[in-house]
């Protein structure tokens, strides 16, 4: 028991240094922003999704975990996938939309604290399959999708399309953030287990399938997994209708099937 808590207290260099990385990206995202580097800033965004991926597993598989690990991983989610995004995509479309502009920015960076606070509470009482809400990272990669696809194919924002699909689309990730519907986590897949040869030629497939296009094809993946948890919420109401209905079905012919005849009363 002493080995454990001392194991909780301490601080683990290699999980750690992937958390300062995914820190140090989105940090790097908004000084990109600030100069007015948008793509560049989009792309550090995703790398710091990278590094938030690997943090998490090394320390699972390097049996690496403390509580210190997990602060510090959610501080520099804050950051990289609340406050980055939200910066980015204000300094490069919203402005213009004025009190609006950095509302629906607000609106983004409350999303992603709520989630992470809510994340961290509910740590071991909830599905590991599912998330509960669109996790903040593909929250941030939507947005960040978004800004790099505008910027490489050179959209134009004097005609207010582009900044207000930029609003509704960063709308959107913050409310999805603190919504009830479950997104798959991939947390059940092992990455240390045996697999069949063919699905190291479907990870081939999608990294020259990724490299493409990059800002178009990471951009259609997101916005299908963030539609992908709201597909699942609907076939879970439907089929909880299905059965409500078919329970009450079965309770109705059991209360017909009972014996019948006349009275008999006294």
């Amino acid at each position: 028991m002493p080995d454990e808590r001392q194991r909780r207290r301490s601080i683990y260099l290699l999980p750690n240094a992937f958390t300062t990385a995914n820190l140090f990206a989105g940090f790097y995202a908004v000084v990109q922003a600030m100069n007015h580097h948008f793509e560049t800033a989009a792309i550090a965004i995703f790398l710091a999704m990278v590094f938030d991926s690997m943090d998490g597993r090394v320390a699972r598989l390097t049996n690496t975990q403390s509580a210190f690990g997990e602060q510090y991983d959610s501080l520099a989610d804050m950051m990289s996938f609340g406050l980055a995004p939200a910066l980015v995509t204000y300094v490069w479309a919203m402005q213009g939309l004025g009190r609006w502009g950095w509302l629906a920015a607000f609106v983004y960076v409350v999303g992603a604290a709520l989630r992470l606070a809510r994340f961290n509470a509910n740590i071991g009482k909830v599905d590991k399959q599912y998330f509960q809400g669109l996790p903040s990272p593909a929250a941030a990669a939507l947005v960040a999708g978004f800004v790099w696809l505008s910027v490489d194919n050179k959209l134009s924002l004097s005609d207010g399309v582009v900044p207000w699909a930029a609003f509704t689309l960063t709308v959107y990730a913050g409310v999805a953030m603190v919504s009830n519907a479950p997104f798959y986590s991939g947390k059940t897949f092992a990455l240390g287990r045996s697999v069949p040869f063919w699905v190291m030629l479907v990870v081939v497939g999608v990294f020259v399938f990724v490299s493409s296009d990059p800002p178009v094809v990471l951009f259609g993946l997101f916005i299908l997994y963030s539609l992908s948890g709201w597909v699942l919420w609907l076939w879970r109401v439907r089929r909880a209708r299905r059965l409500g209905q078919r329970m009450r079905e079965m309770g109705g012919a059991a209360s017909h099937d009972g014996p019948s005849g006349p009275s008999q009363e006294p």
